[in-house]
C-alpha cells in the first residue's frame, strides 16, 4: 500500500518512536515535583521545549505545547484578541485558511481576505483589510489542500508597520523550515512532521499583548491546561529535529517527484486541471481536479489498487459542499485528487502512480456517463434540467449537450447543487466556452453557458 496522504498526518518518524518508547520510562513523573523522578521529567520537557523553539526561531520562554494544533490555533487567536481587547475584535484572515482558524474567527468580526487562483493572497489586500480596530491578522504559511506558499514574510511586515499582530499556522510547513518574517504568534501540529498526535505548540513572541482565556492553570504559562503528556511532547521535539536535519535534501528528492505527476498527469488523463501555485508551494503536495468524475468513487477506485490520497472535491458522501479552498480559488472541484508525498516516497510507487490512475478516472467516468440529460428547446437556448443531480452530473450533462446549440447559443443549466456555482464556470474556463452567469430559478439556479466554439 502506497500511503501518498502525509498532508493529512505524516506516519510516526523512526526517531519519534524511539524517543516515545525511551521517555515512556523516563518521564512518567510529573514535571513540577520537586523529587528526583519529577526533576528527570523536568529536565526531559525542557530539553525538548529549547529543541522545538530551535526550530520554530523563538525563545524558549515563548514556546509552549498544547493537546494539538488545533487547540494551540484557538489558544492562540483568543488569548491574543483578549489581549488586544481595547483596540477591537476585528480579526482578518485569508479565505483559504485551515478550519480551526476559521472556526475560532466565527466568533469575531471577521474580514476574509481573498485568494489568487494560485491560492496564494496578495500582501496589499491584508493592508486593504486593516482597520483601526483590528486587532489580529492570521496567515497560513502553506496551504493544506494544494501547497501554495504564502508570502508571510510581506505579510508580517505590513502587519508590524500597522502594529497589528500577525498569528501564522505553520502546521504544513514547520517540518521543512522555519517561517520568515516578523511574525506574533505561530502555531504547529506533531503529525504533521513526523511527530505523534497529540502534541501542537503554540509560540507567542515577548511583547505581544496575550491572556489566555478560560480557567486558570499553572502548566505551561497558564496557556494549556491539565498535565503534559511528555513522552509525546519528547517524540515531537525529537522527529522535528531529525526531520529538519534531512528537510534539504528530501525537499528536492520530493519537488521532482510532484513536478513528475504535474506535468504527466495532463498527459494521461483528459480533462485535468492541476491547481496551486506551480513555483511557491511545498515540496510534497500536487492536486488535480477531473471532469466529469465523482471524487470518493475515484478515491475508492484508487484505494482498490492500493494508493491512499485525499480529496477535497465537494463529491463525497461526508459533505455535499465544495472544499473552501478551491471554492476560495475558482477552481474545479469535482473529481478532486491530492497527492502528499511522505518522507521517503519512491520513485516506483509515484510512477505505478501514474500507471494506474488513467484506469482509475476512465471506469469513473464510464459509470457516470450513463445518465441522459434531460433537455427543453427554448427559443434561444437548450434547457438542461440537472435538478436533483450531484456533482460531477451537472457538467457532465452540460458537456453532452453544448455541440448542440449553434456558436452564440446558450444553455442553460438548472441545477440545486451548490458546486455546480463552483465548477460549471470552472468547466467554461477549461474548455473554452464562455460562462454569462447564475439567474434565480424556480428550485436552485440556472447557470447560464454561451457556445464560443
Amino acid at each position: 500500500m502506497s500511503y501518498f496522504d502525509a498532508a493529512s498526518s505524516a506516519p510516526l518518524h523512526p526517531v519519534a518512536r524511539q524517543a516515545l518508547l525511551a521517555s515512556l520510562d523516563e518521564g512518567w513523573a510529573d514535571p513540577s515535583r520537586l523529587y528526583r523522578e519529577g526533576r528527570r521529567a523536568r529536565m526531559l520537557l525542557d530539553a525538548a521545549r529549547e529543541a522545538a523553539a530551535e526550530a520554530v526561531g523563538c525563545r524558549p520562554d515563548e514556546l509552549t505545547f498544547t493537546s494539538s494544533g488545533t487547540q494551540a490555533v484557538h489558544t492562540g487567536i483568543s488569548g491574543a484578541l483578549a489581549g488586544r481587547r481595547r483596540i477591537g475584535r476585528h480579526l482578518i484572515v485569508s479565505a483559504v485558511e485551515h478550519s480551526s482558524v476559521l472556526h475560532s474567527a466565527e466568533l469575531f468580526d471577521v474580514t476574509e481576505v481573498p485568494v489568487r487562483r494560485t491560492g496564494a493572497v496578495s500582501p496589499q489586500a491584508y493592508v486593504d483589510a486593516l482597520r483601526p480596530d483590528t486587532a489580529l491578522a492570521c496567515l497560513q504559511s502553506a496551504n493544506h489542500e494544494v501547497g501554495t506558499v504564502q508570502p508571510v514574510g510581506a505579510v508580517a511586515e505590513v502587519c508590524r508597520e500597522a502594529g497589528v499582530p500577525l498569528l501564522v499556522d505553520a502546521a504544513q510547513s514547520l517540518g521543512w523550515g522555519p517561517v520568515e518574517g516578523p511574525w506574533s504568534l505561530l502555531t504547529g501540529s506533531a503529525h504533521k512532521w513526523g511527530g505523534p498526535s497529540g502534541v501542537g505548540l503554540l509560540a507567542v513572541r515577548k511583547g505581544v499583548r496575550f491572556s489566555p482565556q478560560g480557567p486558570a492553570d499553572e502548566r505551561e504559562s497558564g496557556r494549556a491546561a491539565g498535565f503534559e503528556n511528555l513522552p509525546a511532547i519528547v517524540a515531537a521535539a525529537a522527529s522535528l529535529r531529525a526531520v529538519r536535519a534531512e528537510a534539504a535534501q528530501e525537499a528536492v528528492r520530493l519537488r521532482e517527484l510532484t513536478e513528475r505527476i504535474r506535468a504527466r498527469v495532463p498527459q494521461l488523463v483528459a480533462d485535468v486541471e492541476v491547481v496551486g501555485d506551480p513555483e511557491r508551494r511545498l515540496p510534497g503536495i500536487v492536486t488535480f481536479s477531473c471532469l466529469y468524475v465523482d471524487g470518493e468513487t475515484l478515491l475508492h477506485e484508487l484505494d482498490r489498487e492500493g494508493f491512499s490520497v485525499s480529496s477535497g472535491s465537494s463529491c463525497t458522501s461526508s459533505t455535499l459542499t465544495p472544499s473552501h479552498v478551491l471554492k476560495a480559488m475558482g477552481v474545479l472541484s469535482e473529481g478532486n485528487v491530492r497527492v502528499s508525498l511522505p518522507f521517503g516516497a519512491v520513485s516506483e510507487e509515484v510512477d505505478r502512480f501514474l500507471e494506474v490512475l488513467p484506469g482509475a478516472v476512465a471506469r469513473v467516468r464510464e459509470k457516470l456517463g450513463a445518465p441522459a440529460p434531460a433537455v427543453v428547446v427554448g427559443e434561444d437556448a437548450l434547457v438542461v434540467d440537472a435538478l436533483g443531480k450531484r456533482c460531477p452530473i451537472p457538467v457532465i450533462e452540460l458537456a453532452k449537450v453544448i455541440g448542440d446549440v449553434p456558436v452564440g447559443g446558450t444553455v442553460r443549466v438548472l441545477s440545486d447543487d451548490e458546486a455546480a456555482r463552483l465548477d460549471i464556470p470552472a468547466w467554461c474556463e477549461m474548455r473554452e466556452q464562455e460562462y454569462v452567469g447564475e439567474e434565480p430559478a424556480d428550485q436552485g439556479s440556472a447557470y447560464v453557458v454561451r457556445r464560443v466554439s
